[in-house]
C-alpha cells in the first residue's frame, strides 16, 4: 500500500557548506538501432517470435509506421533484452522455443510493470486469452492477426503510456505519484521530506542520466544554495538510505567528479 509523502521525515536541510503470410524458417533480419528520426523520437518496440516469416512481416509493416523494432527467436533471449533494455511496448508469442511465454510475460510483469505487453499468439481459445490477459497481458491478438490493427492497438497503448506519464514517473523499481505525492520501491511505501521528493521527481525524469551537482540545484533548489554548498550530496545520502533495498543496494550511481545517476545508463 502506498503511503503519503511526509513533509518532515529527514533531518532538517544542512546549511551550505494485414494478416501475416505463412511463415519461413530462416533467421529474422537485425533490427535497426536508431530511436530518433529527423529529431523525433520513434517508439522502441521489441517482438519476441521464433517464426521468421511473421518477424519479417511484422518488422516491415511497424517500421514503415515509423516504429523502431528489435526482435529475439527464443523466450531466453526475449526475456533477457525485455529485462536489461528499455522499450516502450512488448508484442510476445506465446509458444516460444527455450522458455515458455507466459513464464516470461510473468518475468516482465514483476520487473517491468509499467512496459505493456501484447499477446501474439496462435492459441485463440477464450480460455487462452482470459489466461494472457490475466497473467498480465494488455492486449491479445490471435494469429492471423491484420497489421493494421497491430498497428491500431500499440498506438492505443502508447497513448494510455504518455497520460499516464503526466502524473506518474517510473524508473530503477521507483514509482511516483505526482499528484498524490505518494512514493514506492518495489511495491513497498516509501516515506519522503518535501526536499527529497523533488531531488527524486528530478532523478526519475533524467532516468539513466549523469546530472553534475550544479544541474541538480538548478531542478531543486533553483540557486537557492551557493553552489559550492554540500547539500546535493547531503540529500543524495538521504535518498539512498531510504531507497535501499534489504541487501543494501541503492538505485543512485555516484559518478565520480562528475554528479549523480539514477538507475543505469542509457
Amino acid at each position: 500500500m502506498l503511503l503519503q509523502v511526509q513533509a518532515a521525515v529527514s533531518p532538517p536541510e544542512p546549511k551550505p557548506s494485414t494478416s501475416a503470410p505463412a511463415p519461413e524458417h530462416r533467421p529474422p533480419a537485425a533490427a535497426p538501432a536508431s530511436e530518433q528520426s529527423a529529431g523525433t523520437v520513434r517508439p522502441r518496440l521489441l517482438l519476441i517470435e521464433d517464426e521468421a516469416g511473421i518477424v519479417d512481416f511484422v518488422r516491415r509493416g511497424l517500421q514503415g509506421a515509423g516504429f523502431v523494432l528489435e526482435a529475439a527467436a527464443d523466450g531466453i533471449e526475449g526475456e533477457r533484452l525485455a529485462l536489461s533494455r528499455n522499450y516502450d511496448v512488448i508484442l510476445l508469442d506465446l509458444m516460444l522455443p527455450g522458455r515458455d511465454g507466459l513464464e516470461v510475460l510473468s518475468a516482465i510483469r514483476k520487473a517491468r510493470p509499467g512496459v505493456p505487453v501484447i499477446v501474439l499468439s496462435a492459441r485463440g481459445e477464450l480460455d487462452d486469452r482470459v489466461g494472457g490477459l490475466d497473467a498480465g497481458a494488455v492486449d491479445y491478438l490471435v494469429k492471423p492477426f491484420s497489421l493494421a490493427e497491430l498497428e491500431a492497438r500499440v498506438r492505443a497503448h502508447l497513448r494510455l503510456i504518455e497520460q499516464a506519464a503526466t502524473t506518474t514517473l517510473r524508473g530503477a523499481g521507483i514509482e511516483m505519484n505526482l499528484l498524490t505525492r505518494e512514493v514506492s520501491r518495489d511495491g513497498e511505501a516509501v516515506l519522503l521530506s518535501t526536499t527529497e521528493f523533488e531531488l527524486l521527481a528530478c532523478l526519475l525524469r533524467h532516468h539513466g542520466q549523469v546530472l553534475t551537482r550544479e544541474q541538480i540545484l538548478t531542478y531543486v533548489w533553483r540557486y537557492e544554495h551557493d553552489p559550492a554548498t554540500n547539500v546535493v550530496d547531503v540529500y543524495i545520502g538521504y535518498l539512498r538510505r531510504k531507497l535501499a533495498r534489504a541487501d543494501g543496494s541503492t538505485p543512485i550511481a555516484t559518478v565520480r567528479s562528475v554528479g549523480y545517476r539514477l538507475g543505469r545508463a542509457e
